[in-house]
């Protein structure tokens, strides 16, 4: 395959290496150089897929503690005419992976740059999970401190729009009890093990985490509905729903957390501020 010099931003298999496209196999056989965020599992994953790279041809390693040091190297590379193509460990790049300090550099630099599209876990996961799929916003991962969490999540309360992000096993459950507390209750779907022999897609609500028992492992990609999936819940059945919970006793803050988890589309602040204005 004759390559033009460029940069070249490739999507690898999230699991399933049937998914992988000729043009994508092609590239990654090819390039003068490959740039992977870890070169051991990209090394696998070439053998898996029977890539069978030329003797002198480059290999090496380019992630988020390398990144700002390497690109000037490799913007000259590519200066000089050769082909680079830049692959994560899995799925497409730069989605909340290293790569966006490198295409900026290229884009300045006039060095051509073109998307080799495949695998994108948001995508894959928005396509099955039964979620209305646009518009969406991809969040990436979410801060690991809950009060920055529930900040931004915030920010993307009012937009109408699906979020999407991605999270660890060990930040799961806090991080949806952030978006919980930002967002109110909405339709969520956990989507793990994408393409791959386990896949499973697991739906809740916001407001019912205590019904999330299933043993989850990896990384993960959360689709979190709009509030207008099923229907924002009227201010009146707000109101007598407030009146039950504030009869059962309880600071303003824990009442307004109480009726935001037994409705869709208020957060706890919108409650907390419906009774101090009534």
């Amino acid at each position: 395959m004759s390559l033009v010099p460029a940069l070249y931003i490739v999507a690898t298999p999230l699991g399933n290496t049937g998914d992988l496209s000729p043009r994508a196999a092609g590239v990654l056989t090819d390039a003068d150089l490959v740039l992977a965020e870890d070169t051991r599992r990209t090394g696998a994953l070439f053998v898996r897929l029977g890539i069978a790279r030329r003797d002198g041809l480059g290999f090496t390693s380019f992630h988020e503690h390398n990144e700002e040091r390497r690109t000037p190297a490799v913007v000259e590379r590519l200066q000089a005419g050769e082909s680079v193509a830049l692959v994560s460990d899995a799925g497409t790049p730069l989605l909340s992976d290293p790569g966006y300090r490198l295409v900026r550099a290229c884009r300045e630099a006039g060095v051509p740059v073109h998307p080799v599209p495949g695998p994108s876990a948001p995508l894959a996961a928005l396509s099955a999970c039964g979620l209305p799929p646009y518009p969406f916003t991809f969040l990436g991962f979410p801060p690991r401190k809950s009060g920055q969490a529930e900040t931004f999540f915030s920010a993307h309360r009012d937009t109408g729009a699906t979020l999407v992000f991605f999270e660890r096993k060990s930040r799961l459950l806090e991080s949806l009890q952030a978006a919980h507390a930002a967002l109110g209750d909405r339709e969520f779907c956990i989507a793990r093990e994408l393409t791959k022999d386990f896949e499973e897609f697991v739906f809740g609500r916001l407001g019912d985490l205590s019904l999330l028992e299933v043993e989850l492992r990896g990384e993960f990609t959360v689709v979190v509905a709009p509030p207008d999936a099923q229907g924002r819940t009227a201010e009146s059945e707000v109101l007598r729903i407030l009146d039950e919970e504030q009869a059962l006793g309880g600071k303003p803050k824990d009442v307004a957390r109480r009726v935001a988890g037994r409705v869709t589309g208020w957060t706890p602040k919108q409650v907390y501020a419906m009774q101090t204005a009534s």
